[in-house]
């Protein structure tokens, strides 16, 4: 008798953002954009990179022919957003918007191309093809990486776990002809500069350990030493990696909170483990938020850090002005 809602979550997907112009029949793409953090983190708060680094070509294509079929169904003239999740190759529409999105600046400065002022004209009565537009998906010259600018750092006591709630109070933007260039420019214009070396703290809950070995051995191929509560510790070990133990905070002292006060810890990775460990696990990213040491909750953005760590071993990255990125103009479209 009554409506009946079933929610089902999609473990482990990622997820796409699209900003679209169309004029009523013709669409182009701004941008595919690949959030870094996984599907379940509010949009606004995910890092994300364009183009997209590990969608393969023909799930791209399915996203770019569901936005166009979407534009053109909700008779969308001028800007529209759309939100995807990929889940074991399969292509999942979370929500459309027609209207414009938080990310139409980034993607305007990623591809040159000003969307806010083609979608006005559009919405007068002129058509994308009257301003020289054809169709297809716009192309970024670079490598551009969104980074959202939290603020933790003004709220004591506060946990930085990410989640479906919109935290964040601002973005910022790297660009680098590679991912790991432009991830490590946008975490240091957020206020996290990536080390180049030191040591990192590592405690991951045991659904992720497989994970959190691999990281630890690139971690450590950087010269990073390695240090981990007792269980990621004992897992490391056995996997071959030297690493010292250090005690949760409800085990002793020193424990974790006193490397961090120390400043014997420069980059923290510590992924939610359940409600028994949510107490200590507060107090560990509280601890990294006070002492200004970079922390990441999830293992996606700890890969992303890996990669801006290794750019930052491989190369000397680069300043440069939008106006130089986009001159002489290129072509607009991939």
């Amino acid at each position: 008798d009554r409506p009946i809602l079933i929610d089902r979550f999609l473990e482990n997907a990622i997820e796409v953002d699209v900003d679209a112009l169309c004029d009523g029949q013709d669409v182009v793409i701004g941008g595919i954009m690949e959030h870094i953090e996984e599907a379940g983190v509010h949009s606004g708060d995910s890092s994300c990179v364009l183009p997209p680094q590990t969608i393969p070509t023909n799930t791209l294509e399915t996203i770019e022919e569901y936005t166009v079929r979407l534009a053109r169904a909700l008779n969308v003239v001028g800007l529209m957003n759309v939100q995807y999740a990929i889940h074991r190759g399969k292509v999942y529409v979370i929500e459309v918007n027609p209207r414009a999105s938080r990310t139409v600046p980034y993607v305007s400065k990623a591809t040159g191309v000003p969307l806010a002022k083609i979608a006005v004209n559009l919405m007068m009565g002129r058509k994308l093809a009257d301003l020289g537009f054809r169709g297809g998906v716009l192309k970024a010259h670079e490598i551009c990486v969104k980074s959202p600018v939290f603020p933790f750092n003004k709220f004591s006591g506060v946990d930085p776990l990410l989640g479906p709630e919109m935290r964040s109070t601002g973005e910022v933007m790297g660009i680098g002809s590679s991912f790991g260039e432009a991830f490590a420019k946008a975490q240091l214009s957020a206020g996290q500069m990536l080390p180049a070396s030191g040591s990192v703290f590592i405690s991951v809950n045991s659904r992720q350990i497989a994970e959190g070995i691999e990281l630890a051995r690139k971690f450590a191929d950087f010269g990073f030493r390695i240090q981990a509560t007792r269980g990621t510790a004992a897992s490391l070990r056995a996997a071959g990696l030297e690493c010292r133990t250090v005690m949760k905070v409800n085990e002793g002292r020193p424990n974790v909170l006193d490397l961090i006060a120390d400043r014997k810890v420069d980059l923290i990775v510590n992924t939610p483990a359940g409600p028994y460990a949510f107490d200590d696990e507060k107090k560990i990213r509280g601890a990294a938020i006070l002492n200004g040491i970079p922390s990441m909750t999830t293992l996606n953005a700890a890969r992303a850090a890996v990669n801006g760590i290794a750019a930052r071993h491989a190369e000397r990255a680069q300043v440069r002005a939008l106006q130089d990125l986009h001159l002489p103009k290129p072509s607009l479209f991939a």
